[in-house]
């Protein structure tokens, strides 16, 4: 079933799963429609992928990303959106 309904709040939730290897999710939500970036970082603040950088419309969203061709670490995402901004640490295993 899918969830309609408008989210409250703006949220950057904990990749899942975490640690992983060599894939994971990562789930936002948007209570107004804005301009994302959600960006991956190593360790030292290196940005290493863009995973979303386009117009989205209210609602919660999944993205997928497949850490295959990083070294096993510590690595950081960032959402930013209408002023937002919420970093969360994630960790990938080899």
């Amino acid at each position: 079933r899918t969830n309609s309904v408008i989210p409250f709040e703006y949220k950057l939730s904990q990749n899942y799963p975490n640690p992983f290897n060599p894939v994971t999710k990562i789930q936002y939500s948007l209570p107004k429609a804005g301009f994302v970036t959600l960006k991956i970082y190593d360790i030292l603040g290196r940005e290493v992928r863009t995973l979303v950088n386009e117009y989205k419309n209210a609602g919660r969203y999944i993205t997928e990303f497949d850490g295959s061709n990083l070294s096993s670490g510590i690595y950081f995402y960032k959402l930013e959106v209408n002023g937002f901004k919420d970093v969360k640490r994630m960790m990938l295993i080899k």
